[in-house]
């Protein structure tokens, strides 16, 4: 009976050695496997992230030259601030201008009225004429 039992543990033991064996051959097929695989996803992921640094480079330079036209559109929109500040008070200097001038031209206008009412009733008086 012991030799029986014995037997039957060696047996045992060498199914679970084959078994092993395949198991470490399946291990080392699917471990081969997952090499290639993992070769294959990093040549074909290479040019892809080259790509990718190109284009985050490319988006890099468009925000910069964005950024850059933001700043000359500031600084358009601040002459154009200050050109409208200047004009504004041009403005109101040939505004009081025209006032001072059509004042003057109402005074010298009334004395030159005055003037000639003046004369015309100074003038001739003697003989008769009078208005």
């Amino acid at each position: 009976m012991n030799t029986v039992l014995l037997g039957i543990i060696a047996l045992a033991v060498v199914v679970l050695v084959v078994y092993v064996i395949y198991l470490i051959a399946g291990v080392k097929k699917t471990l081969a496997t997952v090499n290639e695989f993992i070769a294959s996803a990093e040549e074909t992921l290479k040019p892809t992230l080259e790509e990718a640094r190109m284009t985050l480079q490319s988006v890099r330079r468009i925000t910069d030259d964005v950024g850059e036209v933001t700043d000359s559109i500031k600084d358009v929109s601040d002459s154009v601030r200050r050109m409208g500040a200047n004009i504004e008070q041009a403005s109101r200097a040939l505004k009081d201008a025209t006032e001072s001038s059509i004042n003057e031209t109402r005074g010298i206008k009334a004395g030159i009225k005055a003037g000639v009412e003046y004369f015309v009733k100074n003038a001739w008086p003697k003989r008769g004429i009078e208005r």
